[in-house]
C-alpha cells in the first residue's frame, strides 16, 4: 500500500494517479471523496489546521465536529484501502494528512508494507501549480510559504520525504518506486 500526502496543489492527485496507473492491480483512494460525501451538516476545518485548509493561527485550534469529520473523512479511506489490498490490488492513498493526524492515519491502516510518501514541493512550485489549475486554495493569507512551514513543523518525519519542485510526476513516481522496492 502507498500513502501520499503533502500540502494542496503539492502533486498528490497527479502522482498517485500516476503510481496507481504503473502497478499492475491498483486502486487509486482519493481521501476527499469521503469529505464531499457529507452533504447536510458538513464542517469545514478552522483556517491553519494542518489536516486540512491552509492559514493564520487559531487561538481556539480546529472545530470538534470539523476535527471528528476529518478523522471519520481518514477512517473511511484508510478503510476502503484496506479493502481493495484484501481484494488483491495495490492501494494508493492520497489525502492532505498532516500534523499528529499522519501518525494517527497510519495507525488506522492495517496493509503491509505501507510505503508514505509526503510531497515537499518548494512554495514557489505549488504556488505556480495553484495558477496552473481551476480549484482555488490559497489567497493572500492563506500562502504555500505559510502551509509548507506547517508541514515541515508539525508532520513527523515518517516516510519518504519528497522535494518535487524540479521533478516530472513521472520521475516521482521512478522515486517511489525505486525507494519502494518491488511490488505486485
Amino acid at each position: 500500500m502507498f500513502l501520499i500526502t503533502g500540502i494542496p496543489a503539492s502533486g498528490k492527485s497527479t502522482v498517485a494517479q500516476e503510481l496507481a496507473e504503473r502497478l499492475p492491480r491498483s486502486a487509486h483512494v482519493r481521501g476527499n471523496v469521503f469529505r464531499r460525501m457529507i452533504v447536510g451538516g458538513r464542517a469545514e476545518p478552522a483556517p491553519g489546521h494542518p489536516g486540512e485548509h491552509p492559514g493564520g493561527e487559531h487561538d481556539d485550534g480546529p472545530d470538534e465536529e470539523a476535527l471528528r469529520q476529518m478523522r471519520l473523512r481518514y477512517a473511511l479511506a484508510a478503510a476502503s484501502a484496506d479493502a481493495y489490498a484484501a481484494a488483491g490490488f495495490t492501494p494508493v492513498l492520497q489525502d492532505v494528512i498532516l500534523g499528529d493526524e499522519l501518525p494517527r492515519t497510519i495507525a488506522l491502516l492495517r496493509t503491509r508494507p505501507l510505503h508514505v510518501v509526503v510531497l515537499v514541493p518548494p512554495p514557489r512550485a505549488v504556488a505556480a501549480r495553484e495558477a496552473g489549475r481551476a480549484k482555488r486554495v490559497y489567497d493572500a493569507v492563506v500562502t504555500p510559504a505559510r502551509l509548507d512551514h506547517a508541514l515541515r513543523s508539525s508532520t513527523p518525519r515518517i516516510g519518504l520525504w519528497l522535494d518535487t519542485g524540479e521533478q516530472t510526476p513521472q520521475e516521482t513516481v521512478d522515486t517511489i518506486l525505486r525507494h519502494a522496492g518491488p511490488t505486485g
